[in-house]
């Protein structure tokens, strides 16, 4: 099948956005598989006396948690700073103000 260049421009665009969809979740799925992992050794190696809930405790799931957060505002959320097709009009602007500059010297 074939596609116009529009339309293969905007696939191309579809298979990126859901390849970083993608990405996020195997992140999101480490993120839980690892923090589970390390909070039921950390319960089970608790030694007579040490409390469970410090920080320590927690620290790499909440530093990791800030990264994942940053990731998923970075993939879901990419029209809040700059708006959709922002990059397209931008694209477009460089494009006619390159196309002005040459004419001046042809």
């Amino acid at each position: 099948m074939e596609y116009s260049v529009e339309e293969q421009r905007r696939l191309e665009q579809a298979r990126k956005k859901v390849q970083s969809i993608m990405g996020f979740y195997k992140h999101l799925i480490a993120y839980v598989i690892v923090n589970l992992f390390l909070l039921a050794y950390k319960a089970f190696s608790l030694e007579a006396g040490e409390t469970f809930f410090t920080f320590s405790t927690f620290s790499t799931a909440f530093f990791w948690g800030i990264g994942l957060m940053f990731h998923a505002v970075g993939v879901f959320a990419t029209g809040i700073f700059f708006g959709s097709n922002w990059e397209e009009r931008k694209i477009r602007e460089y494009m006619e103000r390159e196309k002005g500059r040459s004419a001046k010297w042809e």
